[in-house]
């Protein structure tokens, strides 16, 4: 069985448990701090996913993680049941598809935006503004700055790519120019 088919089967059940006591938001911070976790640490995550340690450490261990972040009886109850089944490791997998699903549920979508040169708090805002009527969702955007780029800037919204730079625009007339 395919990786995302799985983490996406887990993620819907998450939202319907989440939708209906209403924690969805919640639940998905929670679930969110816990793939952070296991991403930063190989330890942490092969104790968590290798059956060769024993069932109660591995128990122990995912308490002591949930009773750190504060997690709610839905999420003890979900990460119990991946240790049960063997699915920890597809823990980061299940959180994307969460916040996906969960984003959508709330009409936001996520751009990612890479500039050339650094953007003041009104360039930002123009910006945010413009994808929001793009996209049609609210804008959650994060700001990086690449200064390869030349000039301009990429926004990716969702799986659509804006690409305004001035390397591309070179590129595009060399490619003409030469083809």
């Amino acid at each position: 069985m395919i990786a995302g088919s799985v983490a996406r089967r887990y993620a819907k059940a998450l939202v319907l448990l989440g939708g209906d006591d209403g924690n969805l938001e919640r639940i998905g911070r929670e679930v969110r701090v816990l793939a952070s976790a296991l991403r930063r640490s190989d330890e942490l995550s092969q104790t968590l996913a290798n059956p060769v340690f024993p069932r109660s450490d591995r128990e122990r261990v995912l308490r002591a993680l949930l009773d750190r972040i504060g997690a709610t009886q839905t999420v003890v109850n979900f990460t119990r049941l991946l240790l049960d089944r063997e699915r920890v490791n597809v823990l980061p997998d299940i959180s994307r598809e969460l916040d996906a699903m969960i984003d959508a549920r709330a009409g936001r979508v996520a751009a990612k935006v890479t500039s050339a040169a650094p953007l003041d708090e009104a360039q930002k805002q123009r910006l945010m503004k413009t994808l929001e009527s793009l996209s049609g969702k609210k804008v959650d955007m994060s700001v990086e700055l690449d200064p390869a780029l030349l000039g301009g800037l990429v926004a990716q919204v969702g799986d659509v790519v804006y690409d305004g730079s001035l390397r591309t625009q070179l590129e595009r007339i060399r490619h003409d120019l030469v083809g």
